[in-house]
């Protein structure tokens, strides 16, 4: 039997991903595709899970929605305020969730390399993150580089409201040992190339995620609806997808 699925965000580049890749999923079906002026409301009860990659001012109604009617959702959406994203993440006593900046298998490796490498490398290391992404993004950094400060702001103890520094300009004094530097770099079509930068005196290490197609997270959205429907309701992430935790 099929897990039904609802897209939201259809028309963006994403959503329309996400109906490409279905076809590698025959125990998948796409029941509706719905964009910003469609109603969700009429659709889903056809569904299992809700797979949302529209705008973060839009998903805490449709996460409401879900829980409502007791469905399944995958959250691919960014750029949530703290408020909008614990507006969200309420409804998990209800329903199973995954939220997750980024769907894509190898970065969720770059996840986990980052926090080993962190722990290993020790607090001699500087830390600095960089990320690329196409010129039509709007927010910045992106949704798996702010996963990338988190999870170094947690293996460092450092509150990150006062650790990152977001670039640097003038006279900035010496770099401190407690600060993580973050560089948003916006140009071409580029889908998404982030990297993680650890330096000592003597030598440095480097872990890189480059993305040359959006399927790669559409393809790993949808692998995460389809392990969704079978959890119980709570938060998850994709490294539970994954069983990288």
């Amino acid at each position: 039997m099929s897990t039904k699925v609802i897209i939201t965000g259809a028309k963006g580049r994403m959503g329309q991903a996400l109906q490409s890749c279905a076809k590698n999923f025959p125990s998948l079906e796409i029941v509706a595709a719905i964009g910003r002026d469609g109603d969700l409301r009429s659709a889903i009860a056809k569904c299992d899970v809700v797979i949302d990659f529209s705008h973060p001012e839009a998903t805490h109604t449709i996460a409401e929605l879900c829980a409502k009617n007791k469905k399944a959702i995958v959250i691919g959406t960014t750029g949530f305020s703290e408020q909008e994203k614990a507006a969200v993440t309420k409804q998990k006593s209800e329903i199973p969730m995954v939220l997750a900046s980024n769907f894509s298998t190898g970065v969720n490796t770059l996840f986990w390399l980052t926090r080993k490498a962190a722990e290993i490398l020790g607090p001699e290391f500087d830390l600095e993150v960089i990320e690329m992404h196409h010129r039509l993004k709007k927010d910045a950094p992106s949704g798996t580089a702010a996963t990338l400060l988190e999870v170094l702001g947690d293996v460092r103890k450092l509150q990150l409201e006062q650790a990152l520094r977001h670039g640097r300009k003038g006279i900035t004094g010496e770099r401190t040992r407690g600060e993580i530097g973050i560089h948003s770099i916006r140009g071409g079509d580029v889908v998404g190339d982030h990297t993680v930068i650890f330096a000592n005196v003597g030598e440095r290490v480097e872990l890189t995620h480059k993305a040359s197609s959006r399927d790669t997270f559409a393809n790993g959205a949808l692998r995460a609806a389809q392990w969704l429907v079978k959890q119980k309701p709570g938060l998850y992430t994709m490294q539970d997808v994954l069983g990288l935790k």
